[in-house]
């Protein structure tokens, strides 16, 4: 594998990207995977490899970069210092996240080892809305998307992803925790309806029994039987889709 951080050139300034992928039998599709909000850490890293291990070029950027902010340290997730992280997490929005988007594509397109017209994205948490809405904005590109336990996936903004849906073209999947205060039950459900409705090939699925946050091994809610269910959900979509 080949690893690499770099900086992306965007609109307003480079956002610092974790890069990796196989060394050889390129190019291989891209996965832009869209962090939570604690920020980029080694446990985003690890998943990134093992995204990258099944051959894809995977893409993580620092979307907090536009606040001067590279990592948040474990204490940042406790409190009174969590306050900074719903500081940065609300400073975004898909608007800022779109034009990050389209700078990760062009720096993609420009790399031999990639495949940039083929794209899947995969989201957690505030980004699960990032992901999907980046579909709907690269119709012929992006082939896959996921949202992970995502937040704000039904709005009355034009671009709540209940919405913005109708203008992907690739397949989509919602994964959502049983017990989750950010995504609850009445959401998923208006979710379902609206993604049914309007004929979407899309499907939301339900991890019954767990919590928000369950995918990631250093996160309390880590419930493996369900972590390791969602990386099956997500390696057979990118491979039907992406290859």
């Amino acid at each position: 594998m080949i690893e690499q951080t770099v900086e992306v050139p965007t609109k307003d300034g480079a956002t610092t990207t974790f890069i990796v992928h196989p060394e050889r039998d390129g190019p291989h599709p891209v996965i832009l995977f869209f962090m939570d909000a604690p920020a980029i850490r080694e446990e985003l890293r690890d998943m990134a490899r093992r995204f990258a291990s099944a051959g894809y070029f995977v893409m993580l950027p620092n979307l907090y970069y536009r606040s001067g902010v590279l990592e948040l340290t474990a204490e940042d997730w406790a409190d009174p210092e969590r306050k900074k992280m719903f500081g940065l997490m609300h400073s975004l929005t898909i608007p800022l996240v779109m034009e990050d988007t389209d700078a990760l594509l062009a720096y993609a397109d420009g790399q031999a080892a990639a495949d940039a017209k083929t794209v899947g994205c995969v989201g957690y948490c505030m980004s699960g809305q990032f992901s999907i809405n980046a579909a709907a904005r690269h119709p012929d590109r992006v082939k896959a998307a996921a949202s992970i336990y995502g937040t704000f996936l039904v709005t009355d903004k034009p671009d709540s992803p209940h919405v913005a849906a109708r203008k992907a073209k690739g397949e989509l999947y919602f994964a959502c925790a049983e017990i989750d205060r950010w995504a609850p039950l009445e959401m998923v459900q208006a979710l379902e309806a609206s993604l049914k409705s309007d004929s979407i090939e899309a499907e939301v699925e339900f991890y019954p029994g767990v919590e928000h946050g369950f995918a990631f091994p250093k996160r309390p809610a880590y419930d493996k039987q369900a972590a390791e269910r969602h990386w099956e959900r997500l390696n057979a979509l990118f491979r039907r889709r992406l290859g």
